[in-house]
């Protein structure tokens, strides 16, 4: 388990749900990853994030699927491409990515709570 943190730390991270509307293969990535396009709703609007998330999905798979994102870490340079969310997920029994996501629609931008 982590380091125990306050309410405070916590509220920092903002993380939102958001809707992919696009996936592509990055074949430039060193470990296999997609090319995301996330819309995070009007007041956020269109981030890309890389993840690394080729063993449970496909690019068709992910397009109008809601997902979690951190939206304010500083944008990442990962090879030719700025990732600018952290798309969440967790590890599973074989270390792949599953994605975090919400269970019922909701609007995109909606900060977690």
């Amino acid at each position: 388990m982590a380091e125990e943190i306050t309410y405070a730390d916590f509220d920092r991270v903002d993380i939102r749900v958001g809707t992919i509307i696009e996936a592509s293969p990055f074949p430039e990535a060193r470990e296999p990853a997609f090319k995301l396009v996330i819309d995070f709703g009007p007041d956020i609007g269109m981030k890309k994030s890389s993840a690394q998330i080729t063993v449970h999905y496909t690019p068709e798979s992910l397009v109008g699927r809601q997902v979690l994102g951190v939206v304010n870490f500083p944008p990442r340079q990962i090879g030719p491409f700025r990732s600018e969310v952290l798309t969440l997920g967790f590890e599973d029994e074989n270390g792949a990515i599953v994605l975090a996501a919400v269970e019922q629609p909701v609007p995109n931008g909606q900060k977690m709570m």
